[in-house]
């Protein structure tokens, strides 16, 4: 497993890896507003509970999801395309404090909601083509806390486990989509539910 880099207290995690740029800002938003933000989602989200296609075979997707956005900006992967929903004053609050702090002007927003330990989303790459070369790849973790997989693709020695917290943020960039998949497996532990905001580019 690969070492942390430099660790600055309630600031940034950076990880040396290779083929990769991954920051990690545990306390990026402070418990109380992380606890307001998950509870205004759950309610006022339109989510969806997709089938989608890999390797042939289609399945229900094990968390619900819901895409917001710029208009005319679909997002489309393992056979299922999304079309967003309009900026609502909540996404567009969170939007900007991320944007700050990655310095690049989102466009979409995919948000993941894990029900309880059944709910998971399995090995992949967030490297879509409409996502574009070197895609950032800015994402918030509200309620309860899940273990957050990545793994190169070619060395199994490099590899990385934490656990992303309620009000935290963890960015990959430059090649990090190209080189590595992640994962958030499935836990047979008691575990409350928890929503995942994935910022990204659609180009």
């Amino acid at each position: 497993m690969d070492a942390i880099n430099s660790l600055f207290p309630s600031e940034k995690i950076v990880f040396q890896v290779p083929d990769a740029e991954i920051d990690y800002y545990p306390n990026f938003i402070n418990t109380e507003r992380a606890t307001k933000y998950f509870s205004s989602l759950v309610k006022e989200v339109p989510w969806q509970h997709d089938s989608i296609t890999v390797f042939g075979k289609t399945y229900p997707q094990p968390r619900l999801t819901a895409l917001y956005g710029n208009e005319g900006k679909p997002y489309a992967y393992s056979n299922l395309i999304m079309h967003p929903h309009s900026w609502t004053p909540l996404l567009l609050e969170i939007k900007a404090e991320v944007e700050a702090i990655c310095q690049v002007p989102f466009t979409t927003v995919l948000l993941n909601y894990y029900r309880d330990g059944k709910d998971s989303n399995g090995w992949h790459a967030d490297d879509e083509k409409e996502l574009g070369v070197n895609p950032v790849i800015a994402s918030i973790s509200l309620g309860a806390s899940r273990r957050f997989h990545l793994q190169h693709n070619s060395s199994k020695a490099h590899k990385l486990q934490l656990t992303l917290t309620s009000g935290s943020l963890l960015v990959m960039q430059g090649t990090t989509q190209h080189f590595w998949k992640h994962q958030v497996p499935k836990t047979t532990k008691v575990i409350g539910p928890r929503i995942n905001l994935t910022f990204r580019i659609i180009q």
